[in-house]
């Protein structure tokens, strides 16, 4: 193998489709019909946002639509230009030219709202066509006067199929591999690895076949040499990005849902991706009170001892504490009814400021007694069962029920033996 092959445009840029014909995978927006090919159909281009994982075919989509309706290009990174740079490119627009030059952002999220600012005025007028790609959810990361004036697409990771298919196309129709006696054993594990980024198959690819022998006649990639060349699983986890959120969101919900496997299973994925464990651990104390409470409180101190422990010890070691919260807290019984009447109370807190009625107050001093602080009080340790019929809420909320018990066996234990309070004191009246 000569070594001008390491230093040719990598494989994944000579494999970039040249037609939206060739685009692998994204047919929800580029097969006939769909959204994306009527507007080229038409000779229609308004700005867009293109959201989705890192190599799927954004940058690709958005030259080959511009190319279909035959406008100029102009190609900005959002990690490398400023304000200034962006208006001499917003200022450059040719006058004779009928057609509003397409300005494509890549990572537009990271642009901030100055620079977004600065494309707006420019979009509302149409003197560009922008098309802005970003693995962030456009919602929280695009403000939304620019937003408003842009059509939001979502780009879908490729399955294991399309990631073959990319493969084996490299193989067939790159004039450097095709030129080789290469035996691709390892496809599968190659898309496995690339978790539906194309890019990053081609890039796993072409590394396997610049370490392989060169002294062999046929390079062989099987799946021994894809993981000497990779070493750990190319895992997709951003933890600044909506990923986290995502994620953070499935376990959660698994745990909720009473289902270990799969809160074993994206833990897993956070704490391989490198998130810290004792995020995950504040999380899982939360959920202990959220969605289990009272329906066994013994949840929120297995949680808060968790949060400690692994603060203490630390990675590798911590994810076998966090294992056995995350499978206590997905197996045990759930109750959201203290979550429910916090919030509710809350909720009329923030509209009611009823003065605390007298006999709650405490008369700490002879003029406060005087003005009938804390008469009345009934002290509940001085009556049988430690319980005395009285009013704690002021007037015009008697009555007021915040918290309901849930149907669960600890809650509805509770709930017995308040019935049971009041029943003694009527059954003494």
């Amino acid at each position: 193998m000569s070594s001008s092959f390491h230093s040719d445009t990598p494989l994944a840029q000579r494999m970039r489709p040249t037609s939206l014909d060739a685009i692998i995978g994204q047919a929800h927006l580029l097969a006939q019909g769909a959204p994306l090919r009527r507007l080229i159909e038409q000779q229609h281009l308004p700005s867009i946002i293109l959201h989705g994982d890192a190599g799927i075919g954004k940058t690709t989509i958005a030259m080959l639509l511009a190319d279909a309706v035959g406008r100029p290009f102009h190609a900005l990174s959002a990690l490398n230009t400023g304000v200034k740079q962006l208006r001499e490119v917003l200022d450059s627009k040719d006058s004779l030219s009928f057609a509003a030059p397409v300005v494509f952002i890549d990572e537009i999220h990271r642009f901030n709202k100055a620079q977004q600012d600065a494309l707006l005025g420019a979009v509302e007028s149409g003197d560009i066509t922008l098309i802005g790609a970003t693995t962030e959810n456009p919602s929280f990361s695009v403000n939304n006067a620019l937003l408003s004036r842009c059509q939001v697409y979502r780009l879908q990771p490729l399955s294991s199929e399309q990631i073959s298919a990319v493969l084996q196309r490299a193989m067939t129709e790159d004039i450097k591999l095709k030129s080789l006696n290469i035996d691709l054993q390892a496809e599968q594990f190659i898309s496995e690895l690339a978790h539906g980024d194309a890019r990053k198959a081609l890039n796993i690819l072409e590394l396997a076949i610049q370490t392989a022998d060169p002294k062999q006649t046929q390079i062989l990639i099987d799946n021994e040499l894809v993981s000497r060349v990779v070493q750990t699983a190319l895992v997709r986890y951003d933890k600044d990005g909506e990923q986290h959120y995502d994620i953070v969101s499935a376990l959660i919900k698994s745990v909720r849902g009473s289902d270990p496997d799969a809160a074993l299973y994206w833990m897993a994925r956070m704490l391989v991706g490198g998130e810290p464990a004792d995020f995950i651990a504040r999380r899982l104390v939360i959920l202990a009170s959220e969605d289990i409470g009272n329906a066994n409180p013994n949840a929120l101190l297995l949680a808060d001892a968790a949060l400690r422990s692994v603060q203490s010890i630390g990675m590798p070691e911590a994810r076998i504490i966090l294992g056995q919260v995350v499978v206590y807290l997905a197996t045990s019984a759930k109750s959201n009814s203290t979550y429910n009447a916090i919030n509710a109370a809350m909720k009329l807190a923030e509209k009611d400021a009823s003065p605390v009625p007298l006999h709650l107050r405490n008369g700490v001093t002879k003029l406060m007694r005087q003005e009938g602080y804390g008469a009345g009080y009934q002290y509940p340790h001085n009556y049988p069962n430690h319980y005395y019929p009285q009013s704690y809420l002021p007037d015009n909320l008697v009555g007021t029920q915040f918290y309901k018990f849930a149907d669960n066996q600890r809650e509805q234990h509770s709930k017995q033996f308040m019935e049971w309070l009041r029943a003694q004191v009527a059954s003494n009246e």
